[in-house]
């Protein structure tokens, strides 16, 4: 009977050591296809890129530095190596990208170019996809992260050699709530 018992509650714990390990397996393979569907997304902006940079570059001789500017971050954007400076690249990116659109408004006979349009329209399109790309990254470092650090998983996470995995977080100053100046 004594050896019954031990014959289970031993298979019990190397089936649920093998679970748990499975489990961290496809967590970190999770976070690894986030990551890259976040780069898909930007590689597909970077792309786009320098076809917006052409169809405005005729109407807005005097906005060189703006575009300059696209151009050095898209160049940063392509060197970054840990997340968080994928991550503060892009953002920035982002921003310009969309201070490009606002200075566009300036020109009309810009806005009413149909390649411009359709641009502007892959561009948003673009900038959406990078967003849920983002939300389901952090979503799996989410998942990862509980599970290499709650118990009984952060045992078989230490024993093989599970690490956390880094948010693709926002700035403070994308966080914060924008003042509005009247």
């Amino acid at each position: 009977m004594g050896v019954s018992v031990l014959i289970i509650l031993t298979a019990i714990l190397v089936g649920g050591s093998i679970w748990m390990y499975n489990r961290l397996i496809r967590l970190r393979n999770m976070v690894a296809e986030g990551l890259s569907a976040i780069d898909v997304q930007i590689k597909r902006r970077a792309n786009l890129v320098p076809n917006l940079e052409q169809a405005v570059k005729g109407y807005m001789g005097h906005e060189r530095a703006l575009l300059a500017e696209i151009a050095e971050l898209r160049a940063r954007s392509r060197e970054a190596r840990t997340i968080g400076d994928k991550g503060r690249i892009e953002m920035d990116l982002s921003r310009a990208l969309a201070g490009l659109m606002a200075v566009a408004e300036s020109y009309p006979d810009l806005k009413a170019s149909q390649n411009f349009l359709a641009l502007q329209r892959e561009l948003s399109d673009i900038e959406d996809q990078i967003q849920m790309a983002r939300r389901y990254y952090n979503g799996t470092v989410r998942n990862l992260n509980i599970a290499v650090e709650s118990f009984p998983s952060l045992i078989i996470a230490r024993l093989g050699g599970f690490k956390g995995a880094e948010f693709f977080a926002a700035e403070a100053e994308d966080r914060a709530t924008p003042q509005l100046k009247i």
